[in-house]
């Protein structure tokens, strides 16, 4: 979901915290600059302190999730004729008339159940970091006399020293140190927190991808020959 990466570009107040809009016609005063609202949020201290709380203090539901979706995954692989690794709408209705099935659907809503758990906990520290934000935003740009910020895809081309991404990272560490990760049992997320999950979710995911990439490739180079002594 790219939720916030159009409200900056847009100039959102929900997200810069900027006052009135000035006319269109009117001239933009300072640099422009780029920044991502999830590489900010990612880099904080007080998320990444977060996650690996949760990690901890939610490894029950983390290891039983992840042992009712092998028992899905076993399940289902059968009805996955051409071997894609996903069930298509050709192979849905024999997973439907299967005997199975009623196990299948237990199993779906069990999995879903114990994700949104583990997930309400990371949206909740999420949520947390991205109030402050705004201020960051607006401290970062007040001390480096910045007129006007877009996500960095919204650049064809920027400058180097362009991306204040790490100084609002610096800003929300100042403002946010830690975050709780146990949701009051009234809580309920801001459509944008989730939004702004979804998209850390993402990013971290290919990073991890990027990764995996990575270490294939170094892992297919041909070792170098050991030196010879004499």
């Amino acid at each position: 979901m790219k939720l916030s990466t159009k409200l900056l570009a847009t100039g959102a107040a929900a997200l810069c915290a900027m006052t009135a809009a000035a006319p269109a016609s009117a001239q933009v005063e300072g640099r422009i600059a780029t920044a991502d609202i999830s590489r900010a949020i990612i880099g904080t201290t007080a998320l990444q302190t977060a996650y690996n709380q949760i990690g901890t203090t939610y490894q029950a539901q983390i290891e039983q999730r992840q042992t009712k979706q092998q028992e899905l995954t076993a399940l289902l692989q059968p009805f996955d004729t051409n071997g894609n690794g996903q069930l298509d709408e050709t192979e849905l209705p024999a997973v439907q008339a299967a005997a199975s099935f009623p196990q299948i659907q237990t199993l779906e809503q069990e999995v879903g159940a114990l994700t949104n758990q583990v997930n309400a906990a990371r949206v909740y520290a999420v949520e947390q970091i991205f109030a402050q934000y705004p201020a960051a935003m607006s401290e970062v740009t007040t001390a480096q006399q910045i007129g006007v910020v877009l996500q960095p895809e919204a650049l064809q081309f920027a400058a180097e020293g362009a991306d204040i991404t790490a100084l609002i990272t610096a800003s929300l560490n100042t403002k946010v140190p830690s975050v709780a990760i146990v949701p009051p049992a009234d809580w309920r997320p801001s459509r944008n927190a989730a939004q702004i999950f979804q998209d850390i979710q993402q990013t971290l995911l290919q990073a991890q991808l990027l990764q995996q990439q990575q270490a294939a490739a170094a892992g297919a180079q041909p070792a170098a020959p050991a030196p010879s002594g004499r």
